[in-house]
C-alpha cells in the first residue's frame, strides 16, 4: 500500500509519515479481509461466487476512507439513529432506495453497517452491500422489467437496528425472510455480512487502541487531503479551462417502446484561480424526464455524494501512465473536486417516489460513459471509448426433484479501445466480480453450459480494437423460464476519435435452428423447454482511432486467437486474409487496394463518436449534435 496517493497532500502534514502508511495500508488489508470474509461464507450464487458485493470503511464524519472497492453511504443511518445513540454490537441494515440518501440504487442491494468504538464513542464505521437473491416483488430475482411502481419491485426497509449485542432482531429477520423466495441464502448471505462487518469493527478498534484516536483521525485527514491534492494535480491539471457538452441514452425502460433516454453532462472545468482551487462542475440538466419503466436513479441525495465517487474512477484515464492509473484510489477526497448539479424532480436522475428503479443500472453505467465521452471532447480524444459491462441474465423453475431454483449472473463485456492499447475482454465493473464457473452452474441448477468463451467480431473495429464481450450457450435440462435485465440491445458501445461502435446484446434462442428467435433485453419470464438452447452474446466495447490504421499484423493476430473472423477483417479493418485456418496471412497487395477503396468512399467530415447503426434506428439521424468537436 506504500505510496499510494499518499503524497503531497496538505493534511499530510500533520500526520506522522510512517503511521500514515501504516494506517492506510491497514484500512486496505481491513477491508479486503471483510469481503473475503463474505466471499467464504455466503450462501447465495450472486454474493459468494459472482462477487456482486462491496465493503467500505468510513470514518465518525461519514467520509470514505478506503478506495479499492466502493460502498454504500453512512449518511441515512446517522440520519435516522444519532451517533450518541449508538451502542457497541449494534449493526444497522436497509435497503430502502428512497431513505438511502442516493446509495442504493435497487431493493435486492441489501446495506448493513457496523459502528466502531473507542474510548465510549463512535470513530468509524465498516459497511458492506451486495446484490442479493430475492427480496419479493412481482418477480423471482426482485427485478421485474416492466416494473411500473418500486412497490412491485419487493420489501423497503428504511434503516432499522438488526442486532445489538443481544443478539439478532428476530422479528424483522422473519419478516424479511418471509418475503423472500430464496429465505434460506437470505438469512444466510446476511449472517455472513453481519459477522464480516463485525469483525471489521473489531480489526479497526485495534488501530484505535494502538496508535490513540487523534494520531489515527490525523491519518484520515491525511489519506483524504492528499486524495485531493494528487487528483488535482495529476489529473485536473490535463483538463483545459473550458465546458463541453455530451450525452448518452438509454434505449427502453420496460414499459414504453424502445426510444431514447438521455442522459447529459455538461462539463466545466474552473479556473485555477479560484479561492478554492480549480473543479468540476458536472450540470445534468438536459437529462430526459422519469421513466415509467425501472430504469430510474435516485442521485439527488446528500449532494449527489455517492455519484460523485462512483464517477470519479473515470478521471483516472487522465493519469501519466497504466500503472499510475491503477495506485489512485477513489476515497472522500474526490468529492471536494466535482460539484453535481441536478435538475428539478421528475427525471432519470430525480425520480420521484414511488418511481420504479431495479434496472436503474442502464443509468448509472451510462453515466460512467457520458463522463468519458465529455471528456474525450475535453482532451482531444485521450478517452477510452465505451464499454457496458452489466447485465443481469440468467434461468429460473423447478428441477427434477421438484425443488425451486433461480440462477443468475452478472456477466461482463468487452472494454473501450485506448489511445495507447486495445480494451479488455469480459471485463466486470463490480471489483473482483466474475461469471458463475460452468462446474458450479451445472451441479446446481438443471442445464448444461455448452459454451463459453469470446463473442468473435464483438469488439468494436479501431486502430485500438475495442475488448470481447461473452458468448455463453446454456442446454435446459427442464423447463424453465429465462429472464434478462440488459440495455445496448439496440444502441451500442460506442466508438472515438474515428473508431466504430462494438455489436451490441443479444439473446437468441435455439440459435440456427428452425425455430430460432430473439428473446427480449428485457424480459422476465421468456418460456424455455427442456432441451432447449440459450445463446447470450454481451456487448462488445467501443474501437479508438481509425480501424484502417491498424497495423496488418495486428489485424492477423486477431483472426489466429479467433477474436476476429476473416470476413470482419476485410469488412472493418480493410485486411484481406489468405492461408489455411489455422495459418491465416495477409494478402499485402489486395489489403493496400481494399483499405485505398474504402478510404474513398468515406463521408467527410466524419463525426467524433460513432455510435454505430442502432442510434439512426431510435433516433432518425445518423448521429446527434453533441457527437462533432
Amino acid at each position: 500500500m506504500g505510496g499510494r496517493t499518499l503524497t503531497g497532500g496538505a493534511g499530510a502534514a500533520s500526520a506522522d509519515p510512517v503511521l500514515l502508511e501504516i494506517i492506510a495500508g491497514s484500512l486496505a488489508s481491513i477491508e479486503k479481509e471483510v469481503e473475503t470474509a463474505i466471499g467464504r461464507t455466503a450462501r447465495s450464487p450472486m454474493v459468494r461466487d459472482a462477487h456482486d458485493f462491496r465493503a467500505g470503511i468510513h470514518d465518525r464524519l461519514l467520509r470514505k476512507l478506503t478506495g479499492r472497492s466502493y460502498s454504500s453511504l453512512v449518511h441515512p443511518i446517522v440520519r435516522d439513529f444519532p451517533i450518541d445513540t449508538m451502542r457497541p454490537g449494534d449493526v444497522y441494515f436497509h435497503n430502502d432506495v428512497y431513505s438511502s440518501e442516493g446509495g442504493i440504487g435497487h431493493l435486492p442491494d441489501l446495506c448493513v453497517t457496523v459502528p466502531v468504538f473507542h474510548g465510549g464513542g463512535v470513530v468509524a464505521f465498516v459497511q458492506a452491500f451486495g446484490h442479493h437473491d430475492d427480496i419479493g416483488g412481482a418477480v423471482p430475482g426482485s427485478m421485474p422489467s416492466r416494473a411500473t411502481s418500486v412497490f412491485e419491485e419487493g420489501l423497503m426497509v428504511p434503516p432499522i437496528k438488526l442486532r445489538d449485542a443481544s443478539g439478532p432482531n428476530q422479528a424483522v429477520l422473519t419478516i424479511m425472510t418471509r418475503n423472500s423466495r430464496m429465505p434460506e441464502s437470505l438469512a444466510a448471505d446476511l449472517d455472513s455480512e453481519c459477522a464480516a462487518c463485525l469483525m471489521g469493527a473489531r480489526r479497526l478498534g485495534e488501530l484505535f487502541d494502538r496508535y490513540g484516536q487523534d494520531a489515527v483521525e490525523a491519518c484520515f485527514d491525511a489519506i483524504i487531503a492528499n486524495t485531493t491534492a494528487t487528483f488535482r494535480r495529476e489529473i485536473l491539471a490535463k483538463i483545459p479551462e473550458g465546458t463541453w457538452t455530451w450525452e448518452d441514452y438509454a434505449e427502453h425502460d420496460g414499459v414504453d417502446p424502445p426510444k431514447l433516454h438521455v442522459q447529459r453532462i455538461t462539463l466545466t472545468r474552473t479556473s485555477d484561480d479560484d479561492p478554492q482551487g480549480a473543479k468540476l462542475i458536472l450540470d445534468f440538466a438536459g437529462t430526459g424526464p422519469q421513466a415509467k419503466g425501472p430504469i430510474n436513479h435516485c442521485a439527488n441525495y446528500a449532494d449527489g455524494n455517492f455519484l460523485a465517487k462512483w464517477l470519479a474512477p473515470i478521471l483516472r484515464n487522465l493519469a501519466d501512465t497504466p500503472e499510475r492509473m491503477a495506485e489512485l484510489d477513489v476515497n472522500e477526497g474526490v468529492v471536494d473536486l466535482l460539484e453535481l448539479r441536478f435538475p428539478p424532480p421528475g427525471t432519470l436522475l430525480t425520480p420521484v417516489f414511488p418511481a420504479p428503479t431495479n434496472a436503474r443500472t442502464f443509468v448509472i453505467l451510462r453515466l460512467l460513459g457520458v463522463l468519458a465521452g465529455v471528456l474525450a471532447k475535453a482532451v482531444g480524444g485521450r478517452m477510452p471509448a465505451d464499454q457496458e459491462t452489466i447485465r443481469y441474465t440468467g434461468v429460473y423453475g423447478t428441477d427434477a426433484a421438484g425443488e425451486s431454483y433461480l440462477m443468475r449472473e452478472v456477466l461482463g463485456g468487452g472494454s473501450g479501445g485506448r489511445y495507447y492499447a486495445d480494451g479488455e475482454d469480459t471485463i466486470h465493473v463490480v471489483p473482483d466480480s466474475r461469471n458463475l464457473p460452468a462446474e458450479f452452474s451445472e451441479a446446481r441448477f438443471p442445464f448444461l453450459v455448452e459454451r463459453l468463451g469470446l463473442a468473435v467480431d464483438s469488439g468494436g473495429p479501431g486502430r485500438f480494437r475495442g475488448g470481447l464481450g461473452y458468448e455463453k450457450v446454456i442446454r435446459m435440462l427442464t423447463d424453465g423460464y429465462f429472464m434478462s435485465i440488459a440495455d445496448r440491445s439496440i444502441l451500442s458501445c460506442w466508438g472515438v476519435n474515428g473508431g466504430k461502435a462494438g455489436r451490441p446484446f443479444e439473446v437468441t434462442i435455439n440459435p440456427n435452428h428452425e425455430q430460432q428467435k430473439f428473446a427480449d433485453a428485457l424480459a422476465d419470464a421468456e418460456f424455455v423447454p427442456a432441451g432447449t438452447l440459450i445463446r447470450i452474446r454481451t456487448t462488445g466495447g467501443g474501437g479508438w482511432g481509425d480501424p484502417l490504421d491498424r497495423p496488418v499484423e495486428s489485424v492477423v493476430r486477431d483472426v489466429a486467437l479467433g477474436k476476429v473472423s476473416r470476413l470482419g477483417a476485410a469488412n472493418d479493418y480493410g485486411v484481406v486474409i489468405t492461408g489455411p485456418g489455422d495459418e491465416p496471412a495477409a494478402d499485402l497487395r489486395e489489403t493496400d487496394l481494399l483499405r485505398m477503396k474504402v478510404r474513398g468512399q468515406r463521408q467527410r467530415p466524419e463525426p467524433f463518436f460513432d455510435r454505430g447503426p442502432g442510434y439512426c434506428r431510435l433516433a432518425g439521424v445518423a448521429c446527434a449534435e453533441v457527437d462533432w468537436l
